[in-house]
């Protein structure tokens, strides 16, 4: 079996894969003091509830955008599975060829979205993750890394209404019933939603114009069922896009070997 590691900003999402398939799937919270002790034995006890063997884990990969906790999650995969955590990074194999500017900027969780959606969908294609920011990444017919976009993600977006101001609560993201709210709760709602999905429908009005319309556009993410339910361009709900393509990296590694 396979273990993958998502380490974002705000959620750690864990992925468990037997002959290729996606058997397990959990999340746990970013916590960047979490020793390597911590998050093995929270690793154990998930599997165990799963009624997994941790013993028949024979290798992991992990993608993370938080370096602090790079050092305990390699030393957990040591301690606790007896084995070297292969991470991400622009200068993995990842059938890529990354045309940013300066490679090393590309946060490991893009190129992995990047890989598994020119794998399922092909190219050209636009992948929508939508976590603590919003990243769009391009992805050309030759699989190729273009680029793309970066914006505030809906989470910060309530949090700075909720903390920036003196009268306005912390509310809950969800479809409105109408535009209009008769309330500060839905006319925030509305607000935050409707200014979420009209930003991210534009951005993706813009990619497609200059990749071509022929452009697939593919969303993942905490949020990205309910934003692509009244997208104009999300034809696509991929939950779990990132933990598929750390697998599809880890066959590819694997079988070049």
């Amino acid at each position: 079996m396979l273990l993958a590691l998502d380490a974002g900003n705000t959620n750690v999402t864990v992925g468990v894969f037997s002959e290729g398939k996606l058997i397990d799937h959990r999340r746990l919270r970013t916590v960047r003091e979490q020793t390597s002790d911590e998050w093995g034995i929270l690793l154990r006890n998930l599997f165990s509830l799963a009624g997994l063997d941790i013993k028949q884990i024979h290798g992991i990969i992990i993608a993370s955008v938080v370096p602090p906790l790079n050092s305990s999650l390699a030393e957990m995969a040591q301690r606790y599975f007896h084995t070297e955590a292969m991470f991400v990074t622009p200068t993995t194999d990842t059938g890529l060829t990354i045309r940013y500017d300066n490679p090393q900027e590309v946060g490991a969780d893009r190129l992995v979205n990047g890989v598994a959606a020119f794998r399922k969908y092909g190219g050209p294609c636009v992948v929508v993750d939508l976590g603590t920011a919003i990243t769009f990444d391009a992805i050309s017919a030759k699989a190729e890394y273009l680029g793309g976009v970066i914006s505030a993600g809906i989470g910060i977006s309530t949090e700075a209404l909720f903390s920036r101001t003196a009268r306005l609560p912390l509310v809950d993201f969800q479809a409105p019933t109408n535009v209009i709210g008769t309330n500060t709760v839905a006319s925030m709602q509305s607000g935050l939603f409707y200014g979420a999905l009209g930003a991210i429908d534009l951005i993706l009005e813009r990619l497609i114009q200059e990749m071509g319309p022929e452009t697939k556009a593919i969303a993942t993410g905490g949020h990205a069922s309910l934003i692509a339910s009244q997208s104009r361009y999300l034809k696509h709900i991929d939950e779990h896009l990132t933990l598929e393509g750390l697998q599809m990296i880890w066959d590819r590694i694997r079988e070049r070997r």
